[in-house]
């Protein structure tokens, strides 16, 4: 079988439904069959071997290519090798073995807990609808730790005052239900007796100045004009809270199964990232705390 059909018939098998995808798994195969035609002059699957891989590999990385990008390409090979494997066009995986350079761990960004306090607590919020609606949205955010789309397609019904519980939807429409903390009660009766008595009953919770669902610009407008007012951080997003909420707990002792469950993560790799933020935290104290620190 010809590469061009085997290529084809490849991306059939996989179903790649993203013409996006398909290109880019498109790009990464040519470019290793002209880094294999340039190399030993022919590609031919049954003689490419590890070396000739971890050579594209090194040519890459010098090449300025980011861990994340050249994981990529050969987790593309895996696939493509993995697929005449089936087709018995070749007995072994030649990219199976093949060490991966380690993609960087970015930490969180953050806002402090204090500075919050103060943008919650401190009178910045007008005392109009809007004024009031972005301070509900910026108690959710940081009360509850949903995300953006979760965020924008919560319904009245999904909220509990009573127990101060709310009901989202997550990926993969996977339901979990999440407590708020009562501070939120007072924004949150006083935003929909703003909102019931200025517009006609909703199906979502939170809506424009028109009385229609909020939309993902606007609401990261929202948070990024209200915390610029309280932190200097380059990243403003939806996303800082939702990673502010997380710290804050960790750093407040909870657990990290309860964290991982509260944020709605499939497993807990997701939400290992906030102990490495944690113990930054503790290595703080400890060097003001410690004599010898």
């Amino acid at each position: 079988m010809e590469y061009q059909e085997s290529f084809i018939s490849f991306l059939q098998y996989e179903k790649r439904s993203s013409s996006h995808t398909v290109l880019a798994y498109k790009n990464d195969l040519d470019q290793f069959v002209q880094f294999c035609t340039e190399m030993v002059g022919e590609f031919n699957v049954n003689t490419i071997d590890n070396r000739i891989i971890r050579n594209w590999v090194i040519k890459l990385m010098e090449e300025g290519h980011s861990a994340r990008t050249v994981n990529r390409k050969v987790t593309t090979l895996k696939s493509f090798f993995r697929y005449l494997m089936k087709l018995k066009i070749i007995e072994n995986n030649p990219a199976s073995s093949v060490p991966l350079p380690k993609i960087k761990k970015y930490l969180p960004f953050f806002v402090e807990q204090n500075n919050l306090n103060h943008l919650l607590d401190d009178g910045y919020f007008l005392n109009s609808f809007t004024g009031v609606r972005d301070k509900l949205i910026i108690n959710l955010f940081y009360g509850t730790g949903v995300r953006l789309s979760e965020l924008i397609n919560l319904k009245d019904s999904d909220i509990d005052i009573k127990k101060c519980e709310v009901k989202v939807l997550g990926k993969r429409n996977k339901e979990r239900i999440v407590p708020f903390p009562r501070s939120i009660i007072p924004v949150l009766e006083e935003y929909m007796n703003i909102r019931n008595q200025t517009f006609a009953s909703s199906e979502f919770l939170l809506i424009t100045e028109n009385g229609e669902q909020v939309y993902a610009k606007l609401v990261y407008r929202v948070v990024k004009s209200n915390l610029s007012k309280v932190t200097l951080l380059d990243k403003k997003s939806p996303h800082v809270l939702r990673h502010s909420y997380a710290t804050h707990l960790m750093n407040n002792g909870a657990d990290l199964n309860a964290v991982k469950e509260l944020l709605g993560h499939a497993n807990l790799a997701a939400t290992q990232v906030y102990t490495h933020v944690t113990f930054k935290k503790i290595h703080e104290i400890y060097k003001q705390a410690h004599p010898r620190g």
